[in-house]
This record gives structure tokens, C-alpha cells and sequence, in this order.
């Protein structure tokens, strides 16, 4: 079990840019896929970013490509979220998740370790 918590949250300008963090505790993430998910009152949860550990192989969801990045650190016991250009439709609380074995990295229900979320708030 690894236990996970974001950072980096708050409000910013359109076209601003923000940077999460997602800090891994009781483990490190080096053997962890992991991911960023986010979600918007009475919406379901949408898939942002993810990494294989594997292969490194990342993805990103079509609504943050090309303007959000992922990383980890290279002690492997942080995760972040590196969003520019933001949108007022990025506004969202973010979640960091991570498991060790997941075949379709942009599945909500591949993880079973969340963190407890940040607030993003985009204006415009």
C-alpha cells in the first residue's frame, strides 16, 4: 500500500499555469503506474494523465493533450502534474492515483491507491 497525498492546488488566470505534486508515502512509486484524474461536481471522474512504470509508456487524456505533462522524481517518491494553458474547463478537484499492476492505464478502476484530492480553479 502506498499512501498519497496532492499539493499545488488553487486559482489562477486563463492560460496560466499550475504544477501538482502528489507525494507517495509507505512506499516509493518506482514498481507504481500512476496517474492523475480529475472531477467536477455531479460529473464522473475523467482521466487526465497516466505513466507505466513498465515501459514508461504515458498517455494523456484528449482534453489536457499537448498542454498538461506528467512526471515522477527521480527518487520515485513523488508524482507531478504540470498544467499550462489552462482553461476555465480544467476547473476541477484533482486526483493523483497509483497501482502496481495496471493494464488500461486510463481506467478510474485500475487503482486502488487515491490521494484525497486539490482543488483547481481556472478564471476567466
Amino acid at each position: 500500500q502506498v499512501l498519497l497525498v496532492e499539493s499545488g492546488g488553487g486559482s489562477v488566470q486563463a492560460g496560466g499555469s499550475l504544477r501538482l505534486s502528489c507525494t507517495a508515502s509507505g512506499s516509493t512509486l518506482s514498481r507504481y503506474s500512476v496517474a492523475w484524474f480529475r472531477q467536477v461536481p455531479g460529473k464522473e471522474r475523467e482521466f487526465v494523465a497516466a505513466m507505466n512504470w513498465g515501459d514508461g509508456e504515458i498517455t494523456y487524456g484528449d482534453a489536457v493533450k499537448g498542454r498538461f505533462t506528467i512526471s515522477k522524481d527521480n527518487t520515485e517518491s513523488a508524482m507531478f502534474l504540470l498544467m499550462n494553458r489552462l482553461k476555465v474547463e480544467d476547473t476541477a478537484v484533482y486526483y493523483c492515483a497509483a497501482d502496481r499492476t495496471v493494464f488500461y492505464l486510463a481506467t478510474e478502476t485500475a487503482y486502488l491507491n487515491w490521494g484525497q484530492g486539490t482543488q483547481v480553479t481556472v478564471f476567466s
